[in-house]
C-alpha cells in the first residue's frame, strides 16, 4: 500500500514538472525586436495594405514616414517553433500626399515579428483569416533593411 501511494506521488510530481516546463517555454524578452525593427515592420504592413488598395483603385501610393512608436504590449511566443513576438501599441505616420502633407497621430498597431533560425533576419507574420476553431495559418514577409 505504501509503495503504491509513493509511486502515485512520484508520477504526479513528474507530470507537474513536465506540464509546467511545456507551458512556460517562451522566447527571451532580451531577444525581442528593437524600435527600428518595429518601425520597419509597421511600414511593411502599411505598404502591403496600400499596395492592395492601390491595385483596387488604380491609384499611386503616397510616401510616408513612421515615427513615435510606443509599444504597450510585448508577448513572446513560439510560432512554428521559431521565436515570435506579438507587439501592440501606437505610432504616428506622416503622409506626403500630392497636394499636402498630413500627420496622423495615435494609430494602433498589432503585429507579430518572428526571428528566423539563423538569427540574422526577421519576418512580419500576418494571421490568415481562417476558422477560429483551427490552428491559425500564417503568411510571412521578410523585413528588409533593418
Amino acid at each position: 500500500m505504501m509503495k503504491n501511494s509513493w509511486f502515485r506521488l512520484m508520477i504526479t510530481g513528474i507530470l507537474i514538472i513536465l506540464l509546467t516546463a511545456c507551458g512556460a517555454a517562451k522566447p527571451p524578452i532580451e531577444s525581442a525586436p528593437d524600435g527600428n525593427l518595429v518601425k520597419k515592420a509597421i511600414a511593411l504592413q502599411l505598404e502591403l495594405v496600400q499596395k492592395q488598395i492601390g491595385q483596387q483603385l488604380n491609384a499611386a501610393n503616397p510616401e510616408f514616414e513612421i515615427a513615435g512608436v510606443k509599444v504597450n504590449l510585448l508577448e513572446p511566443l513560439y510560432v512554428n517553433k521559431l521565436a515570435t513576438y506579438h507587439l501592440q501599441g501606437i505610432y504616428k505616420v506622416k503622409l506626403d500626399l500630392p497636394n499636402q502633407k498630413v500627420t496622423q497621430e495615435q494609430n494602433e498597431f498589432d503585429i507579430y515579428l518572428q526571428r528566423q533560425i539563423e538569427g540574422k533576419t526577421w519576418r512580419l507574420l500576418k494571421r490568415d483569416a481562417s476558422d477560429p476553431d483551427k490552428e491559425p495559418l500564417w503568411r510571412s514577409y521578410l523585413i528588409r533593411g533593418w
